[in-house]
């Protein structure tokens, strides 16, 4: 990641701007999704050639995922992990601006309905860099529950006004991690008044993390998530998405993890059963969908 606020500002300005997303609109309005996807295979081989820093990111993930791959495969399969995020983009925006509709299956419902009717206790929606993370929020209108996502400021506001962050639904709001403890206590006031607490688990941002294993290799993975849940005796949902064709997508909410603190072990070890959980859920979503699986960051690095 950069090394400072302004080079993150300047490399999420290179990455998308407000001139990129009107030109990709247009496409979308007279063209359609693949007129718009058309387009991707230029700027993403851009990217390929001329921005280092996201194919060393995406590196670190393919070298794990497709081990053995020389250098000209391991950079075919960055090419291909760009495209496919650039699509998700692009759905993304077409659906939030209302011009495409999307079939959204959703797995998994029916294991959550008895969370859902409890009154007076809420449950932590895990997310992770794989599929498209917002697309998968629409399904939340089902649960018909605040959700409250711990998340940072969008660092670039182009991308914010462009995908409308924040605003698509009444019943999202936000809880940023730059507060009081890292917006810990409020996270556990949600959750004791029945609410829901939506927490990224596969990126440190600061925070305390374990070592787990992830594709074959020692990674770290935060337990923040699990820290709060184990605190409120409420379980942690793993929601997944992945996009199964054009128009396609399923949302999974099938994995439930519950952690708890039953023993005079040292919490951190506890926690960490329930993490390394999770990151073979990651695991095995990274075998089935290789190419939707979108760290772009080193999680197998401790620093």
């Amino acid at each position: 990641m950069p090394n400072s606020s302004s080079d993150k500002k300047i490399a999420a300005q290179k990455r998308g701007n407000r001139l990129g997303f009107w030109f990709f609109e247009t496409l979308l309005k007279f063209f359609g999704l693949r007129g718009a996807y058309a387009l991707l295979y230029l700027v993403c081989l851009h990217y390929l050639l001329f921005d280092r820093k996201a194919v060393a990111n995406a590196l670190a993930y393919v070298k794990r995922r497709f081990p053995g791959a020389g250098f000209f495969k391991s950079r075919l399969e960055v090419y291909r992990l760009f495209i496919s995020q650039g699509k998700q983009l692009i759905d993304r925006f077409a659906m939030i601006s209302g011009k495409t509709k999307f079939d959204i299956q959703l797995k998994g419902y029916e294991q959550l309905k008895n969370l859902l009717e409890a009154k007076d206790k809420g449950f932590v929606l895990l997310t992770a860099h794989v599929g498209n993370w917002q697309i998968a929020l629409t399904t939340l209108k089902k649960m018909a529950k605040p959700v409250y996502l711990v998340m940072r400021q969008e660092d670039n506001a182009a991308v914010k006004e462009s995908l409308h962050i924040d605003t698509q639904d009444t019943l999202i709001r936000i809880i940023s991690p730059e507060g009081y403890l890292g917006g810990v206590v409020e996270a556990m006031q949600v959750l004791k008044e029945g609410n829901i607490v939506s927490i990224m688990g596969d990126r440190k941002y600061g925070f305390p993390a374990v070592e787990i294993a992830f594709l074959k290799d020692k990674a770290y993975f935060p337990f923040g998530a699990f820290s709060i849940a184990a605190s409120n005796n409420c379980p942690v949902v793993v929601l997944l998405s992945a996009k199964l064709g054009q128009n396609k997508y399923v949302v999974d909410v099938s994995n439930i993890i519950y952690p708890r603190y039953n023993s005079s072990k040292e919490k951190r070890e506890q926690l960490k059963v329930y993490v390394q959980e999770f990151a073979d859920i990651l695991d095995k979503y990274a075998q089935t969908y290789p190419y939707q699986c979108f760290l772009f960051h080193d999680v197998w690095n401790p620093d």
